[in-house]
């Protein structure tokens, strides 16, 4: 698989590792170079400094040959468009975006875009060890 990451935080250079790891085809963007040294120091994949909101950056990167692209940078709306220019400009078949706003992850998620909200996935683990048992996942208010 061919894999695009932006972002080359914790989670995207784990991600990258990983992946590269397993055999897959990996490049990761960042505007940082020294972001790049969190990659395991067996990764394989290419590195390039840019923003993946660049559609040059994103075709220097191989977009047009991309199966997946995952979008991890410290920003909502950057990787709210990111992921939107692979999605639709580039087709990239499977496109995943890290969204920190619980409200703007749900609206993105409801217009098509696979999401992931560590605020809501932490709020909910946390809960769970809090008062156990309980479908944390969808709390209830006083209301409800």
């Amino acid at each position: 698989m061919n894999v695009i990451i932006v972002g080359c935080g914790r989670v995207g250079a784990r991600v990258a590792s990983i992946l590269s790891h397993n055999g897959h085809d990996v490049t990761v963007i960042d505007t940082n170079p020294a972001a790049f040294r969190r990659l395991a120091k067996e990764y394989r994949g290419d590195t390039i400094i840019g923003t993946g909101i660049d559609e040059d950056v994103l075709r220097s990167a191989g977009i047009a040959q991309a199966d997946a692209f995952v979008a991890v940078t410290n920003g909502d709306n950057r990787n709210i468009m990111a992921s939107q220019v692979a999605r639709n400009i580039f087709d990239v078949p499977e496109v995943v975006c890290r969204i920190y706003d619980p409200v703007r992850e749900d609206t993105y998620r409801r217009l098509g875009l696979s999401t992931v909200c560590p605020t809501t996935t932490m709020s909910a683990i946390i809960l769970d060890h809090v008062i156990g048992g309980g479908d944390s996942m969808n709390p209830r208010t006083e209301e409800s």
